[in-house]
């Protein structure tokens, strides 16, 4: 069962791309930390690990996302129906609680779209729910790089009511030099039942780095070198990271009739962070420059609304859903030098100091209508107003409001061919608007101050057909698309920490998916994905180089940067439940990705295995287990992930060899 249509029905009838990874394949022989440890195995979906823990991972569905050289963007991000992407676009999931999911819901395609703005594809985490009676489960994790990860999950309630809580710390040398990280992580849910017809669901998360090392990206020859050296100065100024995030929401869900039933969401949360760049004092020199430190204290809030009507309509199924989604953000940013004297990599001057406020409001409906047996519809509207405004406390540049509106729809049908295969086609338009970093600068020299206003938002045509097959030990999903999207947004120019964007007349993407799970015979299982995808400018356009620019046109069917033609995944895992034994093995393949929009250099193709292999003791009340894993068995050398149009060739983030981990679980219940 998936949630993406935002009501619970299998995703075999939905005419929607949707994975679901289940909280075992979330948490068996994996160390709970990266979300691209779950989400490999999914079609459409390029999440790679940047060995860099003062960064997010890099992430984007259908290509959608691949531009953001930090955080994520293109993408909605939810963790139990509370939006980590912020109205304005951009989103972080480092407060994605692995060790307490019930499963991650991974939406692609079309229907992306009714979740409003920048919805080129959806990633969403639930908590588990709580279990009768107490559970609880302790977990180790030790292995190569000086890797540690504890952690402490509880549970508990009755038929009616009950907690989760889970806690967990993780550090790391990290592979390359300056790359040390920590991690303490806490979530907790909980659940109360009013009666029959009322619950309320209370969720709270928190996320602390106290400092992050951030390594910086290598040039090719610094890559090829030695691929386990920090960054050009970034030791020298001391690159790092500090975040702190604290959010709680609730969830009150009622029902009000036979029919209908109401859904209630709120949140708040805050998020600080600082971070060091390696900016050089020579270029923080110019007055207007912003310096190279950049912190951040965001407080965020909102709320969602929405009523789901279910009736006959002539003896056939009708749901009727209409909501209203509130989003606030008030950002505070400043920005200092990162030196004081000679001291460097420290807080200096104040160079910036702006109140920056984006606030949207959404309004949807969607039907689901099924008029005979072998039909089932959905067809769906948004629309979102989004407001941005920003003020100067230093007075250099004007007071900026800025707003964007759009209404999509989304519309999708599903052929019931036999009782085991389905046919499906759909269509959606989405938006993206630019992000608060987006509009940060309009030159890359100061000259011209203020917010980029003359930016639009993207708008994307969005088609998919596809079978899908649920036969008793086989399931495939095969999909094809074509997105075309106007007004994409794209680095103009990049000099001296600063990015200015600009629109591109238009980019195309098109390509296919295919998932497979197959039982080959008790125990042993096999799943394999393959995205294949052409992701191309389709018109010619200019951008820049260098201060003073120097214009340099990018022509069409270049390749958009970190989106890899080819992608594929091959897992084979068996268990012995007589003998508490499981082994199993994965095979990642991409081709080569570019770098920039220029297409002037690309990290190789490559293809690397993991194996893993454990024991469980179970007993009447506890279960132990004991588990070794071994990434990139091959000790093979690739760079996983790239730094999108870096401004100084610095792109490349090399991938460590051959690593080890053991890991160690206590479950009580």
């Amino acid at each position: 069962m998936v949630s993406a249509t935002r009501n619970r029905e299998r995703r075999f009838d939905v005419p929607v791309s949707v994975d679901r990874v289940d909280g075992r394949a979330i948490r068996d022989g994996q160390l709970g930390v990266n979300l691209s440890e779950s989400l490999a195995a999914v079609p459409g979906v390029s999440i790679e690990n940047r060995q860099n823990y003062a960064q997010d991972l890099q992430i984007s569905i259908r290509g959608f996302g691949a531009r953001s050289s930090f955080g994520v963007r293109g993408v909605r991000l939810y963790a139990d129906g509370i939006p980590a992407t912020m109205p304005d676009g951009q989103g972080q999931f480092s407060h994605f609680d692995l060790g307490s999911a019930d499963r991650i819901e991974v939406v692609r395609g079309p229907f992306s779209a009714l979740y409003g703005n920048s919805s080129g594809g959806v990633i969403s985490i639930f908590t588990a729910d709580p279990v009768v009676g107490i559970a609880g489960t302790a977990s180790a994790s030790v292995g190569s790089l000086g890797t540690q990860r504890l952690a402490l999950l509880v549970s508990g309630g009755d038929s009616s009511s009950g907690f989760v809580a889970d806690a967990a710390h993780f550090e790391t040398s990290g592979y390359r030099d300056h790359s040390r990280a920590e991690r303490n992580t806490a979530n907790a849910k909980l659940r109360l039942a009013w009666g029959e017809n009322t619950t309320l669901t209370l969720i709270g998360n928190a996320i602390e780095t106290p400092e992050v090392q951030d390594p910086l990206g290598l040039t090719r020859s610094q890559a090829a070198a030695n691929p386990e050296q920090a960054g050009t100065n970034a030791l020298l100024y001391n690159t790092r990271k500090q975040l702190e995030q604290e959010q709680a929401g609730a969830t009150l869900a009622t029902t009000l009739s036979a029919t209908d039933e109401v859904t209630a969401t709120v949140y708040a949360g805050r998020r600080l962070t600082t971070q060091f760049q390696a900016i050089l004092r020579t270029v923080e020199a110019n007055p207007l420059h912003p310096g190279g430190v950049i912190d951040l204290g965001r407080e965020y809030h909102g709320a969602d609304v929405h009523l789901a009507d279910r009736r006959q309509i002539g003896d056939h199924p009708f749901v009727l859903t209409l909501g209203a989604t509130y989003e606030g953000l008030d950002e505070i940013r400043h920005g200092f030098l990162n030196y004081d004297g000679t001291q460097l990599g420290v807080i200096g001057a104040l160079r910036r100091d702006e109140r920056n406020r984006v606030g949207g409001v959404d309004e949807y409906a969607q039907a689901e209508y099924d008029p005979g047996a072998r039909w089932h519809l959905i067809a769906g509207l948004r629309h979102s107003d989004i407001d941005v405004s920003s003020r100067d406390k230093t007075g250099v540049s004007p007071p900026t409001n800025i707003r964007y509106t759009a209404t999509n729809p989304v519309a999708g049908v599903t052929l019931r061919m036999t009782p085991y295969l389905n046919a499906y086609g759909s269509y959606g338009r989405g938006f993206e608007t630019p992000t608060l970093n987006d509009l940060a600068y309009r030159s890359t020299d100061g000259s011209l101050p203020g917010l980029n206003t003359a930016l639009r938002p993207a708008t994307s045509d969005n088609y998919e057909a596809g079978l899908k097959l649920a036969a008793s030990r086989l399931t495939v999903n095969a999909a094809a698309f074509y997105i075309s999207t106007r007004h994409e947004l794209a680095v103009q120019q990049n000099a001296g920490g600063r990015q200015v964007f600009e629109n591109i007349d238009q980019t195309e993407r098109r390509g296919a998916e295919v998932a497979l799970d197959g039982r080959l015979s008790a125990g042993l299982e096999v799943h394999v994905a393959y995205t294949y995808m052409r992701a191309v400018t389709a018109a010619p356009y200019t951008s820049c180089t260098g201060i003073p620019c120097v214009p340099v046109v990018v022509p069409a069917g270049n390749r958009l940067p970190a989106v890899p033609a080819n992608a594929l995944y091959a897992g084979l895992s068996w268990r012995a439940p007589r003998l508490g034994f499981v082994a199993a093995a994965e095979t990642v393949g991409r081709a080569k990705i570019y770098v920039d929009d220029r297409n002037s250099d690309a990290a190789g193709a490559f293809w690397t295995t993991s194996a893993r292999a454990g024991f469980t003791q179970a007993g009447s009340s506890w279960t132990v287990s004991e588990t070794l894993r071994i990434d990139n068995v091959f000790g093979r050398r690739y760079v996983d992930s790239v730094i999108v149009n870096e401004s100084n060739g610095r792109f490349f983030e090399p991938d460590p060899g051959r690593v080890a981990y053991l890991l160690l679980t206590a479950s009580y219940r």
